[in-house]
């Protein structure tokens, strides 16, 4: 909406300024992470006298206990927040800008939908399982629909970009939609196993958002791309504006949610943020970074998936005390905090490895 204001540059230079990606996504930024201080302690107080409150797990760690009835369902603050800001900084013509707000949409109301379950039947678990990956897949495949008829890149809409590599590429083919459709479900459900930490999610979240608002620039820049040898995408500015979005609110939102938790994200934040990070890898073209920069949520998936075939095929056995790993360390005598932390120092070497690849090739 603000880039409306370009068309009055001829009537004084400072309305150029509206024309920079930059200047537009460190608005978006601080936009929402003003939004989010503005109306996070009214949002609290809200959810307190509704009663929407945290349903602890009883086979959870006895340490989170205590937890039971803090407010949750922040996601709907990160969402109103991030999409405020985004309306306001992207450009309203460019064709990255209605799917980022139709996608982010449908995947925060899946998980609001989630949360009002665990809510109205005092239920922790929620949905079905079943039931939740039937609609999760049907909102991916929605999107990746809308990616195959006007792909990100066309001459490159079903090619891989190998990172660390002088234009090495793979050609998927169809089985390419296959691929992003199970990245969005996959990426929306390993934030959802990280965010069992006061922090740890969201701060995860937003290392991310920042590594890939950088790729997105230099993607939409056709000098950087040139020169970097990546694969460019026309538009791609835009979504860096909508990542820095949502850099900022999770940052706003972090300031309550970093230990102490006073509010959580639940499902309607994990799940649209987690769809969201995949959607914008797959948009920029830049696939198989997605789990190197997002490698605290891969691990985090991973030990879950390695607890469950360990305790199937093994009758019984468990690799960790506890999955996902971070309630392992926490089990082990790690203090909530300290497991937080260090996760997010991971997190930080991780984005720096992944931004590497734009010189390494």
């Amino acid at each position: 909406m603000l880039y409306l204001l370009v068309a009055l540059k001829k009537t004084s230079g400072i309305f150029n300024i509206f024309e920079y990606i930059t200047f537009r996504a460190a608005g978006a930024a601080v936009t929402s992470f003003i939004l989010s201080l503005l109306f996070g302690p009214r949002f609290i107080a809200f959810l307190k006298k509704k009663k929407l409150g945290q349903v602890q797990r009883k086979d959870g760690p006895q340490t989170h206990l205590p937890k039971q009835g803090t407010p949750t369902m922040g996601g709907v603050l990160i969402f109103f927040v991030v999409s405020v800001s985004a309306i306001l900084w992207m450009r309203p013509d460019d064709r990255f800008t209605p799917l980022m707000l139709i996608a982010s949409t449908i995947l925060a109301a899946l998980g609001f939908w989630d949360d009002y379950v665990k809510f109205s039947a005092k239920n922790p678990a929620g949905i079905s399982s079943r039931s939740k990956f039937l609609i999760q897949s049907s909102s991916a495949l929605l999107i990746v629909f809308y990616l195959a008829i006007f792909p990100p890149s066309p001459e490159y809409a079903t090619i891989l970009s190998v990172p660390y590599s002088k234009e090495i590429f793979i050609n998927l083919g169809r089985f390419y939609f296959v691929l992003a459709t199970l990245m969005i479900v996959a990426s929306s459900n390993a934030v959802n196993l990280t965010d069992g930490q006061d922090g740890l999610a969201t701060g995860s979240v937003i290392l991310f958002a920042a590594t890939y608002a950088i790729i997105a620039y230099v993607a939409g820049n056709l000098k950087f791309a040139s020169y970097l040898r990546i694969i460019h995408v026309e538009g791609a500015g835009e979504i860096a504006v909508y990542l820095s979005a949502i850099a900022g609110g999770s940052l706003g939102f972090l300031w309550f949610n970093a230990y102490p938790a006073e509010i959580f994200m639940g499902d309607t934040g994990s799940l649209f943020l987690g769809g969201m990070i995949a959607l914008a890898s797959l948009c920029v073209k830049q696939e198989l970074l997605l789990p190197i920069a997002g490698g605290i949520f891969v691990l985090e998936t991973l030990s879950v998936i390695l607890q469950m075939g360990s305790y199937k095929l093994r009758k019984g056995k468990r690799v960790f005390k506890m999955a996902p790993i971070h309630h392992h360390f926490e089990l082990q005598g790690v203090p909530e905090p300290k497991v937080t932390v260090r996760f997010w120092i991971i997190g930080i070497v991780l984005m720096l490895i992944a931004l590497s690849s734009l010189k390494m090739r």
